[in-house]
């Protein structure tokens, strides 16, 4: 590496999760790369993917608004979310733009990258492919529920998550971005619905484990009703394994804080729980566990505190 020369650091996910990772990250001297699912097909993003056949913007949207550098207002108005107007309600500005860009330049991850420079994005946001993913998952009563919005909603217990078209490429540039990455991120983010969805797509997870740099595995702090109930640390991981195989990380970051009473109250109100810290299983699998206390509190919402994860990702740099 040549001197002066920064970190890369390899992000993979989607949803709330990502985004605030990164508003994080991007403030550390590291060269970022956000790779982001394109499974999503609930609200404007499912509406423009099914419209306009193209992938969906609204994560991308997100991600690339939580490495901006523009103005609070700017990032406000491509977050606004039309409540009037026929065929407008419940579009949010950014996914139209990202849309229309596509449709300028005739491919989503140039538009991406155009809105990138835009929006003065700090690090390369990059879609897992480059075409729509449709997620499906095999239910343990055999039952197959179609759609990543769908899947949480069907109350059955998930066996299992594939995506389809089968034959779904890789962006290249995504799987450049992970080759040359010193350090790669996954999470946090739901598990089945916005982190499996990118390493599903052929040529992902194959990328990630031939790579030599450290691996991490950032857990999530509650369960998640529909999708992870009653899972402990362990089960996240166990299902990674389980959909692409072992070496994929070596390196768990889990809360192992007790959430307040009255929070984790409201968030019992809507069937989720905290992840239990089972650091002995996860050690006796193989993994480094770094436990801590790594959340937040925003209006009563849990979120990782960036600030804390991000010094711990730093220290794992080689």
């Amino acid at each position: 590496m040549k001197k002066n020369e920064k970190r890369k650091v390899a992000v993979i996910g989607g949803g709330t999760g990502l985004s605030v990772l990164l508003r994080g990250l991007k403030t550390l001297p590291v060269d970022l790369a956000a790779i982001v699912t394109v499974a999503d097909d609930g609200g404007s993003s499912g509406r423009i993917r099914d419209e306009l056949n193209i992938p969906p913007p609204g994560d991308i949207r997100n991600v690339l608004l939580a490495l901006s550098e523009t103005e609070p207002l700017f990032n406000a108005l491509m977050q606004h979310r039309f409540k009037n107007g026929d065929g407008l309600s419940g579009h949010s500005l950014g996914n139209l733009i990202i849309a229309a860009m596509t449709d300028i330049t005739g491919d989503f991850f140039k538009a991406v990258t155009e809105f990138g420079r835009v929006l003065n994005v700090k690090g390369k946001v990059l879609p897992a492919s480059n075409q729509s993913i449709v997620l499906n998952a095999v239910m343990t009563d055999g039952t197959i529920v179609t759609g990543e919005s769908q899947i949480p909603l069907s109350k059955k217990k998930i066996k299992q998550v594939f995506i389809t078209p089968k034959d779904v490429k890789p962006l290249p540039e995504t799987l450049k971005a992970i080759d040359e990455a010193d350090l790669i991120v996954l999470g946090p983010g739901s598990l089945y619905t916005s982190i499996l969805p990118n390493l599903l797509v052929p040529g992902i997870a194959d990328a990630i484990k031939q790579l030599k740099a450290k691996k991490v595995y950032i857990c999530n702090v509650m369960t998640q009703r529909g999708e992870t109930d009653d899972y402990r640390a362990s089960d996240h991981v166990q299902a990674l394994i389980e959909h692409v195989g072992s070496s994929l990380v070596d390196t768990i970051i889990v809360n192992d804080a007790k959430i307040p009473d009255e929070i984790a109250e409201l968030y019992a109100l809507e069937g989720a729980k905290p992840v239990e810290c089972d650091a002995e299983r996860l050690q006796s699998l193989g993994f480094d566990v770094i436990k801590g206390t790594f959340v937040q509190y925003e209006n009563k919402l849990i979120r990782h505190d960036t600030k804390k994860v991000s010094r711990v990702l730093l220290s794992l740099l080689p």
